[in-house]
């Protein structure tokens, strides 16, 4: 499932300023689309709602700690590309200070010489913000920008999957 965020895709309208309270209720609005996508999984019988993961890349993975701490239904996240935001936000806005409520087990996936999300500045203290225990929290350096190389990223995410879910059956 591909959820299509307010002000994304063709949602697209005028983004509001960093730090404000539109922001605010705009990653509210943000939060409430995921809900409601889950919502819709629940309803297919082709899926199976005990297994749910929370899979991202990039901005989505900036936002993925309020989204997997406010909802419940995921059993692991990956946040690839993923890292705390720089940029001055509402304390009630701000993904840092849900870090510490995602309990579910995470894979943190980065480029070691990240231009978005900087490894000292933005990705450690993120891994190290994580409420996850020690052992259910993991992350994976590559030796490259902001984009993590896909087939690596696909075999450490199926891998890490399959030691938290089981193997697809």
């Amino acid at each position: 499932m591909f959820p299509i965020y307010k002000d994304t895709h063709e949602r697209l309208g005028n983004p509001p300023n960093s730090g404000t309270v539109a922001e605010r209720d705009e990653t509210i609005q943000q939060a409430d689309d995921l809900r409601r996508s889950i919502d819709y999984l629940e309803t297919r019988s082709d899926i199976d709602r005990n297994r749910l993961v929370y899979f991202t890349i990039s901005w989505g993975s900036e936002l993925s700690p309020i989204m997997t701490a406010l909802e419940k239904r995921f059993k692991a996240a990956i946040f690839a590309a993923g890292g705390c935001d720089p940029a001055t936000v509402l304390p009630e806005a701000d993904p840092m200070n849900f870090a510490p409520r995602v309990k579910i087990p995470v894979l943190l996936i980065n480029g070691r010489y990240d231009f978005v999300f900087p490894m000292e500045a933005c990705q450690e203290p993120l891994f190290r913000a994580l409420g996850a225990p020690d052992a259910g929290k993991k992350r994976v350096l590559y030796d490259t920008d902001h984009a993590p190389p896909l087939l690596p990223m696909m075999k450490d995410t199926l891998n890490w999957l399959d030691d938290y879910l089981g193997p697809v059956k």
